[in-house]
C-alpha cells in the first residue's frame, strides 16, 4: 500500500490563513483575474538547480541553491497539481526548472500527475542533458511532450552560451525524445553577435526532423541584471533572419492563448515545410490573453513571470490547510494579477524604467520558465 503524506493536522490558526476572496470576484471555481482572463496552463518549477550556466540566465559561478527542505516534495507537487486540475480548471501542466531532469524522482512525479482523476496534458521543458537515459521512462509514466532548449548547432557557440561543452549530450537527448514523443518542440534564444546568424540553419535542422522551433526574445530575468534592450534580438529581427532562406506566412490556426505567434514556413518554391513560432514577450507582448499560472519550487504562486510578489501555498499546506483553503489562496492570488507586465517596446533605448517596468529580483532559474 502506498501512503502519501498530506501534512500533519494542526490547531486552527497555526499557520493556516483565513482566506476571504475579494467581494467583487465572480463566483467561479476557476483562476479568473479582474481582466477576464482565466488561467488554465500551469508551470511547475521542480528545482532551481541547473547543470548549465547559460549567459542570459545564470552567472558563470552559478547561484546559491534552495535548501532541500524548502523545495516541494513529490507528494506536495501531486497534491497541488491535483487541486489545480480538479478544483481550479487547469488543463495543461508543464514541469520546468532550473533543470527538472536533476530531480531524481521526476519519473515518479510525472506518474503521480498522470494518475490524477482530472488528468492534465503533461509536458517538460529541459536542456535534454541526460534525457537520453530517461525519455522512455518518462513517456511510459505519462509525459505527453517535451520542449528542449537549444540555441545553436555549433559546438563552440554552444559552449560559449551555456558555459558547458554539452552539445553532444543535448542532441542525444533530443534524439531519444524524438523516438518516444509525437511532438518535440525546440526553444532557442538568439544573442546578438553570438548566434543571431544561426537562426535559419537551426530552423532548417528542426524542419527536417519534424520539430517545432520557438525563438524566444531574451527577457530581463538574468542573474546579473545586465539585460540590455539595445542588444536584445527582437521578433522583427528574427523574422528578417529567417526570411533570408524561408518564406513565412501567418498560421491558419488560431493562437488561442499560446505565448508563441506561429508562422507557416515555405521554401522558395512555395512548398510548405512546417511551422515556426516566435515568443516576443518584450516587443510584442501577449499579456491580454495570458492563461498561465506558476508554482515556484518553493510552492509559491506567481501570477506572471515578471511578478514581484508570490503567494505561499507550501507553508499553509505543511501547516495542515485543507484543499479548499489552498484553492482559495490560489484564486485570490490570480485575481490580483495585473493587466500586463509593464514592459513596452522602448525602441533603441536600454532603460526599461521609462516604461514603468522593474526587473524582478528572482531569476528565470529561480522562477521556472
Amino acid at each position: 500500500m502506498t501512503t502519501v503524506s498530506l501534512g500533519m493536522p494542526r490547531l486552527p490558526g497555526a499557520g493556516v490563513p483565513d482566506v476571504r476572496l475579494p467581494a467583487d470576484r465572480p463566483a467561479t471555481g476557476g483562476l479568473v483575474d479582474r481582466f477576464g482572463r482565466v488561467a488554465t496552463d500551469l508551470r511547475v518549477s521542480l528545482t532551481d538547480r541547473c547543470n548549465l550556466r547559460c549567459t542570459y540566465c545564470m552567472p558563470a559561478e552559478g547561484l546559491p541553491t534552495l535548501p532541500k527542505d524548502s523545495v516541494m516534495t513529490r507528494e506536495e507537487i501531486a497534491r497541488l497539481v491535483g487541486i489545480a486540475t480538479r478544483d481550479l480548471g487547469v488543463r495543461q501542466v508543464r514541469f520546468t526548472g532550473g533543470e527538472p531532469l536533476l530531480r531524481r524522482d521526476l519519473v515518479e512525479i510525472v506518474r503521480d500527475c498522470a494518475a490524477l482523476p482530472a488528468r492534465p496534458e503533461l509536458s517538460l521543458t529541459t536542456n535534454a542533458v541526460g534525457l537520453d537515459s530517461r525519455a522512455a521512462a518518462l513517456r511510459e509514466a505519462g509525459l505527453d511532450r517535451v520542449n528542449v532548449s537549444l540555441d545553436t548547432l555549433d559546438p563552440d557557440t554552444f559552449a560559449t552560451m551555456a558555459r558547458r561543452p554539452f552539445l553532444a549530450r543535448t542532441l542525444a537527448g533530443i534524439d531519444a525524445a524524438a523516438q518516444q514523443f509525437d511532438l518535440v518542440k525546440i526553444n532557442a534564444v538568439l544573442v546578438r553577435g553570438v548566434n543571431l546568424d544561426h537562426a535559419a540553419e537551426l530552423l532548417g535542422w528542426c524542419l527536417e526532423r519534424g520539430f517545432e522551433l520557438r525563438f524566444i526574445e531574451q527577457m530581463p530575468l538574468d542573474a546579473d541584471h545586465a539585460w540590455d534592450r539595445a542588444a536584445m534580438v527582437t521578433a522583427a529581427e528574427v523574422r528578417e533572419q529567417l526570411g533570408t532562406r524561408f518564406a513565412l506566412e501567418p498560421d491558419e490556426e488560431p493562437r488561442d492563448g499560446a505565448p508563441a505567434e506561429r508562422f507557416v514556413v515555405r521554401d522558395g518554391r512555395g512548398e510548405r515545410l512546417g511551422r515556426v513560432g516566435i515568443i516576443a514577450s518584450v516587443t510584442e507582448p501577449f499579456c491580454d490573453d495570458c492563461r498561465r499560472t506558476r508554482l515556484t519550487a518553493e510552492g509559491g504562486v506567481r501570477d506572471c513571470l515578471f511578478a514581484h510578489t508570490e503567494t505561499d501555498l507550501l507553508g499553509p499546506l505543511r501547516a495542515g490547510a485543507d484543499d479548499s483553503v489552498l484553492a482559495d489562496l490560489w484564486r485570490a492570488a490570480m485575481w490580483a494579477k495585473q493587466a500586463g507586465h509593464g514592459m513596452s517596446d522602448t525602441g533603441a533605448g536600454t532603460d526599461l524604467d521609462s516604461s514603468g517596468f522593474t526587473q524582478p529580483e528572482r531569476t528565470m532559474s529561480a522562477i521556472g520558465g
